[in-house]
């Protein structure tokens, strides 16, 4: 039987866990093509394990398979897509950026003829662990953030409405395998602003029909654990009101709480996800910097509509240091837990 996350203050995390050292080398060998395919089966099956592992062991409440199957966020997904091809790299000399990664652009109208695979991400999860489990999925302009619109399209915008009833399907077919809360993440509403209107009208049409709990990751960008868009929420509201979402997850650790207010001011009755856990720093929270961190979300969110997440994913982090903020997340929540049901 699952178990169920606390009706208070439930932590969680935003999707992608740190890799061990272990599968870094891995991915090493395996790109010289020194794995078979069995080889690289196990070799990602193993490295969700150890994510789950690491969740469970830390005490997070609702956990994910630590998107270890995927590179870079999108990287990955790449390789499933028809009718894109590599682009010369910009730059390869120097500190890795956001102008580093490998870019593509279309020959034709693009396909997903086996889908995404996160179905079967779920589906290998779920039968190994009893936590509750959060499913994520970059959003169409995410997912496009590296293909350059080439022949049959006229404009990236339109690359992400074709990826938009791809990824409709995937979702739809996550729902269908049983998974009931599914995260969608937008940075890129943030890293290209002007168009926000746009951008909800396509999230909208990517969760159209899909019949589970849907949260929205708005985030500033996390690239060797830089930012890239302008970093407040401010001017996205109340458009991101507009979304059909019935969470929104937020990051407010990294810029020390910044903005922490800002829910009181234009929120609405939805969960708020807040990041209180600053995954671009070494720095270790103690417990009390996380209690301390929620009761100034508290004063603007209800506990029973407030989930409680690091700012980002903790794949630019290494392993060790990502374990103890997860485990100092899970004490800080804790304690504020045991304050308010103390005080009823």
């Amino acid at each position: 039987m699952s178990k169920t996350a606390p009706s208070i203050l439930p932590t969680t995390v935003v999707g992608s866990h740190a890799y061990p050292s272990w599968l870094w080398t891995a991915l090493d060998e395996i790109e010289k093509g020194g794995y078979g395919s069995t080889d690289v089966r196990e070799t990602f099956d193993d490295a969700v394990m150890a994510a789950i592992m690491d969740q469970e062991r830390a005490g997070v409440d609702i956990i994910t398979d630590g998107e270890m199957r995927r590179w870079y966020f999108v990287q990955s997904f790449y390789s499933r897509m028809s009718n894109i091809v590599e682009d010369p790299p910009l730059r390869k000399v120097g500190l890795y950026g956001y102008d580093s990664p490998q870019r593509y652009h279309t020959t034709g109208r693009v396909s997903v003829p086996q889908g995404l695979g996160i179905v079967e991400e779920y589906e290998f999860t779920r039968r190994r662990t009893d936590k509750p489990l959060k499913l994520t999925c970059p959003g169409p302009l995410t997912l496009t953030m590296h293909v350059r619109p080439g022949e049959g399209y006229s404009s990236r915008l339109d690359l992400a409405w074709e990826m938009a009833a791809v990824i409709n399907g995937e979702l739809k077919a996550l729902a269908d395998a049983g998974a009931d809360y599914i995260q969608i993440d937008e940075p890129s509403f943030a890293v290209i602003p002007g168009e926000l209107n746009e951008w909800v009208r396509l999230y909208n049409a990517t969760v159209e029909g899909v019949d589970a709990k849907l949260a929205l990751h708005v985030c500033f960008g996390n690239l060797s654990s830089r930012p890239r868009g302008k970093r407040t929420y401010e001017w996205m509201f109340p458009a991101l009101l507009d979304t059909r979402s019935d969470q929104l997850v937020l990051e407010f650790a990294n810029r020390e709480m910044k903005e922490s207010g800002l829910w009181g001011e234009v929120g609405d009755e939805r969960e708020l996800g807040a990041g209180v856990i600053d995954v671009k720093s070494f720095y270790v929270e103690r417990p009390e910097d996380v209690a301390e961190r929620i009761r100034e979300m508290l004063k603007v969110v209800e506990p029973e509509k407030l989930y409680v997440s690091p700012d980002c994913g903790f794949f630019q982090l290494p392993r060790w240091i990502t374990y103890l903020k997860l485990e100092a997340m899970v004490k800080g929540a804790k304690l504020v837990r045991q304050e308010l049901e103390g005080a009823r």
